[in-house]
């Protein structure tokens, strides 16, 4: 199944390091990168904060892999990391598939 993994980073930097590492490693097809505004709980205070917020565009398969190289690189002690499956135009979703597929493409 093709999905978004929604991932919040606490700056572009951090977000764009992660961003990067998960198209080049072919984990991800593309990673969109915005600015938010986040209002939580964090052990028992509430927080708001200016984030990252994450889109990035893969195969449920390489969840696991996607989750253990994000928390690898980001700076949050527990960072939101949620599968969100998707439907939509097949070119552009077979395009996703080919190249979050972990697999060379010829060119």
């Amino acid at each position: 199944m093709l999905g978004i993994v929604y991932i919040t980073a606490g700056n572009m930097k951090n977000a764009s390091q992660i961003a990067r590492e998960l198209v080049s490693k072919r984990l991800a097809a593309c990673v969109n990168m915005f600015p938010v505004s986040s209002v939580y709980r964090w052990k028992e205070e509430i927080e708001e904060d200016n984030e990252i917020a994450m889109f990035v565009k893969t195969d449920s398969s390489r969840f696991e892999e996607i989750t253990k190289l994000v928390k690898s690189l980001h700076t949050y002690e527990m960072p939101a990391i949620e599968f969100w499956g998707i439907e939509g135009e097949k070119e552009y979703l077979d395009w996703v598939h080919v190249n979050s597929s972990g697999e060379e493409t010829k060119k």
